[in-house]
């Protein structure tokens, strides 16, 4: 079906050809690169100490996240590197784990918000971050080059499980200076979490314990089959919103398969918004800090800039992806950043997306301010948000007809750093190829939910009709 390399790693779907598909031949292939990539950049440390390079791998709780697993981390033995398996885990806590294991890198297994037969190799560096665009793409290289050579028998790595990282990860965040423990605890807050089946199930509801957060679960069993499409958005869950009402809850959470991405439901069943938990996260810490920087990417909710601007900072937009907020964050000294899909990066903690510390730091909002859920989304600027796609094939040429959509648009405020992004006076458009999936991602803002909608749609009829030329 899918094999998609990028910078940020290798994605695709199993089964199938070799090359074509995300085959045990080409997880293979990539962590040995991956592997050749970590040696030859720590070739001096090795040289001058008998240690052997050490990699932390976990995975979420994919069908396929066992066999992809073994089939890496058995690669990475044969390179002679240790590795420390975290089992199932999620992506921020194989982050918060590289560094403290004082590792030389990391390995996510996770197709993040992909659908069951997807999975994904996702890279980090010694510090637990994804790795930049160069290193990207010299391990890109290494795999096209089968640039690298295997240990002998006397030099193999070993291979370990620690499964201590759920608590690790949990108390890491429970001793953030902003995260109000008490009074959380005293809140009494009743919630409902949608795990999607993955591993969010396990470490969501094992944070609210220790929160005393009375938890009711919804699909928290992580055998990987997922009962809704993954990717945390309105129309997937319907199921959570009749749950929070009937259970009489404070608020609902879902989290994607591997907990990088965080959306919240109010007390009445409405969505909180994807685009609100960075926006309500980034209220609760710049008030308590009294101003500071904020980095979201073009994608992202004008809420944020608004917001920023109310405390007395200054707010930044960056390129789509992870790795290019947290190069921005360093850069403008951000206190709190993260991206419209759910995703808060706190340097407090550390610089990766992190649902269980944004669910910390948002119960510590709602504590503080004793208000409700819905109450605290009307406090914000109201703005709304459509997020939609158009699949590709191989015969589309993306380039040209966002160059031909840029061009359409000249006379309007445009920026093509990251695709096209069109702001016009009330309401903004964006336009981009994704790095995960072979389709253009379409998003919208508007004033109200019909505007937004009513955006997206006009832009899909004159992206089809260029195809379609």
């Amino acid at each position: 079906m899918t094999l998609i390399k990028s910078i940020s790693g290798i994605r695709g779907t199993i089964g199938g050809k070799t090359a074509d598909n995300l085959t045990p031949i080409d997880a293979v292939k990539f962590a040995s690169a991956y592997g050749a990539f970590i040696l030859e950049r720590n070739i001096n440390k090795t040289k001058s100490s008998s240690a052997r390079l050490k990699v932390v791998i976990g995975r979420d709780a994919r069908i396929s996240g066992k066999m992809i697993s073994s089939l890496v981390a058995n690669t990475l033995v044969g390179l002679g590197i240790d590795v420390i398996d975290l089992g199932l885990s999620t992506t921020p806590t194989v982050e918060v784990a590289v560094p403290l294991e004082k590792a030389d890198g990391g390995i996510i297994l996770t197709a993040s918000h992909n659908p069951k037969q997807w999975n994904a190799l996702k890279l980090l560096n010694e510090k637990g971050e994804f790795l930049n665009g160069a290193e990207g793409e010299l391990i890109l290289q290494k795999a096209v080059n089968e640039d690298f050579t295997f240990a002998d028998v006397d030099d193999l790595g070993t291979y370990s499980k620690d499964k201590s990282y759920l608590k690790k990860h949990i108390q890491e965040v429970l001793n953030l200076e902003l995260v109000d423990v008490e009074a959380i605890k005293k809140a009494n807050f009743k919630v409902v979490v949608d795990g999607v089946n993955s591993t969010g199930g396990i470490f969501i509801p094992a944070l609210l314990k220790e929160l005393n957060v009375e938890c009711v679960e919804l699909f928290c069993t992580p055998n990987g089959e997922f009962p809704h499409n993954p990717e945390p958005l309105k129309e997937h869950l319907t199921d959570i919103s009749e749950l929070v009402v009937k259970e009489k809850a404070d608020l609902g959470i879902v989290v994607d398969p591997d907990v990088d991405r965080l959306a919240l439901i109010s007390e009445d069943g409405s969505m909180f918004g994807e685009e609100y938990t960075l926006v309500a996260c980034a209220d609760y810490v710049l008030g308590k800090l009294g101003g500071g920087n904020t980095v979201s990417n073009l994608s992202s909710s004008r809420a944020l800039r608004d917001v920023t601007e109310i405390h007395g900072g200054v707010y930044t937009a960056s390129a789509v992806g992870e790795v290019n907020v947290v190069v921005k964050m360093k850069e403008t000294n951000t206190v709190i950043g993260g991206e419209g899909n759910g995703g808060i990066i706190y340097p407090a903690s550390h610089y990766g997306r992190d649902s269980l510390v944004g669910v910390a730091l948002f119960l510590s909002h709602l504590a503080n301010k004793n208000i409700s859920c819905k109450e605290l989304r009307d406090s914000y600027p109201s703005y709304f948000m459509s997020k939609n796609k158009i699949q590709l094939t191989p015969q589309i040429n993306v380039d040209a007809v966002l160059e031909t959509m840029a061009s359409k648009y000249k006379d309007e405020d445009v920026n093509t750093i990251d695709g096209v992004k069109i702001d016009f006076a009330n309401e903004w458009v964006h336009l981009r190829k994704s790095n995960t999936e072979p389709i253009i991602r379409i998003y919208t803002e508007s004033t109200s939910q019909e505007n937004a909608d009513q955006l997206a749609v006009r832009f899909i009829k004159e992206i089809e009709d260029v195809i379609a030329k």
